[in-house]
Formats: structure tokens, sequence, C-alpha cells
């Protein structure tokens, strides 16, 4: 079989989009949507993917010449839908750590326009010790300063070369986090003070929310799709068929340039984008993280299985419905409805989310996404919820490892390992902690519970002033080591 590179002519476009991401979240959300502006909005222009991180699927990328096919799979009217497009809008993928003059001569391109990313929400943070000449910085905004000060210097501060930042990473004020970090960068690198009027001149950071459920490469079906297809490809990328991208802008949307309603895209361009990020950042990624840890503890491995699951579906619902909800302010039945169309979605049979995938770097997601109505619940009913605790406690239970593998820690489901990935501070602590001698699992227990809730570097605040969380959550770990995440959770 041929591969799509021998199948598949690519056109050739300006690079109008430097993208800091090239997993299949994005590839299935702002690929294929350039996809469709380059076929129906006249964009005319492609993406450069930069790997954020040493290890990656840039040479996979660039070894199909950029291309890759998605497959969005849905029911419609009572009836499946499979849509296939051929991705053409990918230029190409450079690794910053091995291409480093390679990545900032991006920053000399006079078509680029947009910066894009999807870095988790661990990656807009401030890193101590970046500095203006390492190649590359560490942390994505000390990236994203040192590549804008070499734009900056090439065009001499034009007006009309600066750049619409639009990040994806699921943290409240996206755009405005990532601008205030690279900001302190530019004071602490001491740059001139017209780059820093440039920033917020010429440049424009918007807050964004995504909403699209993408499980990637479904290796179960591949090679069946391939033929289907008629050539092979080792990126296929599996999405649903629902979209939303909502995008909060500072003055003026950039609809002209990014011309989402002639493409017919589900885009929102907004002033004031609160209401859809909390009610989609508590209620469908809250329902996630809220619930495949424990899932993937008791043997469940996607989001599918813990829909027909009858012990895990009640928890998610009764988490959802009694705590999540009652937890936020707005109209309860528009929450209600909303709520009723993720379990749906979640429920889609042709799309394989794998509870593992969702794992990654669950104690900022949990910070983002649950803490927030667990502890609304608590001001607004004056006592703990029941679900999101123990969710908390399922997260602590699931990052139990000593050993590393790479730069994961190594865990252990019924004999059989799994890979948990997340920050190297987040991981060194959950491993000494594990690694700890304790008198029994009691002891155990409490010390690794006050340890987690103590850490105000993860959470924001020292969760043990919470009334009882403490002496819950060490109860509910107690449960899970002696009795099994099966009985922990129908205990609940």
């Amino acid at each position: 079989m041929k591969s799509i590179k021998e199948t598949v002519k690519k056109p050739q476009r300006p690079v109008k989009i430097l993208q800091f991401g090239e997993g299949n979240f994005l590839r299935a959300f702002v690929d294929w949507i350039v996809d469709l502006l380059n076929e129906k909005g006249d964009f005319n222009g492609n993406v450069m993917m930069i790997q954020p991180l040493k290890n990656g699927m840039g040479e996979m990328i660039n070894d199909q010449d950029g291309l890759y096919t998605t497959v969005l799979s849905g029911i419609v009217d009572g009836k499946p839908v499979q849509e296939f497009r051929t991705i053409t809008s990918v230029e190409g993928c450079i690794n910053p750590f091995t291409e480093y003059e390679k990545y900032m001569a991006q920053a000399e391109n006079p078509d680029l326009r947009f910066i894009i990313s999807n870095t988790t929400e661990a990656g807009i943070a401030y890193h101590e010790g970046d500095k203006l000449d390492d190649k590359p910085q560490i942390s994505y905004p000390g990236k994203v300063c040192a590549f804008l000060y070499r734009r900056y210097r090439h065009f001499n501060g034009a007006e009309d070369k600066g750049i619409i930042a639009i990040p994806c990473e699921l943290i409240d004020k996206n755009g405005d986090n990532l601008k205030a970090i690279v900001k302190r960068y530019a004071d602490e690198w001491g740059l001139e003070d017209g780059f820093k009027s440039w920033l917020d001149n010429a440049c424009d950071f918007c807050n964004s929310l995504v909403d699209r459920i993408v499980p990637g490469y479904p290796r179960n079906e591949a090679d069946k799709l391939c033929e289907e297809l008629g050539y092979k490809d080792n990126l296929l990328d599996k999405a649903e068929l629902f979209l939303l991208w909502v995008i909060e802008c500072h003055g003026k949307t950039h609809e002209d340039e990014l011309p989402t309603e002639k493409a017919g895209v589900n885009v929102i361009w907004t002033d004031d984008m609160s209401f859809y990020r909390t009610r989609k950042v508590r209620i469908l990624n809250g329902a996630h993280t809220m619930s495949v840890l424990a899932a993937y503890q008791m043997g469940l491995n996607t989001v599918e299985e813990c829909i027909k699951s009858p012990v895990i579906f009640p928890m998610m619902k009764r988490g959802l419905f009694e705590e999540i909800i009652p937890s936020m302010d707005g109209d309860k039945k528009q929450l209600e409805e909303y709520a009723g169309d993720v379990l749906n979605r979640f429920a889609n049979p042709y799309i394989v989310h794998l509870c593992l995938s969702i794992s990654l770097n669950s104690v900022s997601k949990f910070k983002t996404r649950d803490l927030p109505s667990l502890i609304g619940y608590v001001r607004k009913e004056g006592k703990l919820p029941v679900v999101l605790p123990f969710s908390l406690a399922a997260l602590i239970s699931f990052y139990n490892g000593t050993e590393y593998e790479g730069p994961a820690l190594v865990g252990s489901r019924n004999g059989e390992k799994y890979l948990i990935n997340d920050s190297p501070e987040v991981l060194e602590k959950f491993a000494s902690l594990y690694k700890a001698e304790y008198k029994d699992a009691a002891d155990k227990a409490g010390k690794i519970a006050h340890a987690v809730l103590s850490d105000a570097s993860w959470w924001g605040e020292d969760l043990t002033r919470i009334e009882g969380l403490e002496k819950t959550i060490a109860g509910h770990l107690e449960t899970i080591w002696t009795k099994g995440m099966k009985a922990a959770v129908e205990s609940l």
C-alpha cells in the first residue's frame, strides 16, 4: 500500500501560524480548522509545528510531509456518521532542542501572524533560571518571549509584524497568563521598553476555550481505515464530530484574518468567555478528571467503559449533578442540559478515549477542573461533597510509584505496569512519599494525605484547612489500599 505522502499532493502555502504542540488534540482541532479555512475561507496559510518537549512526534510528522487524516465519528439523527479529511495545512514540525536556529528563523517570517499552543495546563508557567540566550528556554512562555524578541528586533518593532497568540491550554485566562509571564521574562532579561510596548500595542494575547474530544490514533482499527482510505497513514487522528472554540479578544476580533464564520466552523468570538469556560472546564473536563483515575485502577480503560460501568457511571453522574453543578453559578437547567449532552458525547461508541491519555498531568488538571467545584460546594452547602474528595484520593492512589521509566513513574494495576506522566516535581514528591516506610495502611494514608493536601504550591492553598477533607481522603485511601478500588467506589 502506498503512503499518504505518495498519494496526496500537498499545496504550497505561506506559513501563517506557529503552533507549539504536535499532539493529537491540536492536529484534530486547530489544524483541522485551518484546513477548512484554506478550503472555504480563503485563508491560504499553513501551520508550522514546534515540538515543545525533547521527545515527541516531530519525526513522524515530517516523515509524512505533514500530511495525515482526521476521522470524525458520531451519531447524527440516530445514524452513525464518519467523516474523513486529509489534512494538508501542516508545513512540518521543528524540534527546537535539535534545530534551534531553524526554529528561531521562523520569527523572521513576514507572513507569520498567529502563535497557537497546547502545552497542557502545566505549560503556561514561569521557570526560574530561563535566560534569553538559552537554546531553547525550558518554559513555554520563555520560548515565546525569546521568539517574539527576535521578531521585534528583526522587523525593527514594526507594528504590522506583531503576533496574535491564542493559547488552548485549559487554564483560566490562558492568554492573559501567557502574556504576564512573557513580560516578566522581558523585565528579568532587561529587554528594552520598546519591546514591551510592542507586546502591548502590536500583539494580542487572546484567551480561548477549546471543546472537542480527541482520542487520537485509532490503534485497533487503523489497518481497516487505511484500506478504506487507500493509503498508509501512521498519524490517523480520531475525534468526535462536535467542536467549539471560544476566543476572547481584547478590543477587536480577528475573524477578518481567521475567517471561521466564512468556513462554517463553530467558533465564537467574544469579549467575555467566562460562562463558556466555566461550564466546559468544570463539567466536561471535570467529569473526566473526577472519574477516570478511579476507573482505570478498577480495571476500565476507556471513557465509554466508564459510561457502561454500573459502578463508575453512578459515581460520575452523582458528582456531576449533585456536586459540580450545585457548586456553580448560573442557570441550573442550562447547566444540567449541557451535562446531559456531555454524558451522551462520552457514550459515543465510535470514540475510544483512553483513561490513561486523560491522566496526563492530573495534579494540575484537578486544580483547574475539580478543585473549584469542591471548594465551591463547601462554601455553598457548608459541608464536604462525597465524590469530589474521593476523586482526589483516587488521584493520590493512581500516583503510586517509586521507579522511573524514562521521565515517567511506573505504577502497577493488577500486576500490569502503567506510566504516570506529570511534571518532574510532582513525580519526585509522590515517589518519595511512596518510598517511605509506614506502620500500617492507616498511617500511610494519613501521612500521604497530609503531605499532598498541605502542598500549597500544587493547589494554590493549603487544603488541610478545609474542615474534614484530610481525614476523609485518608479514610478513602485506606479503603482503596485494603479493600480495592471497586469496593471503595461502591462504598460511596
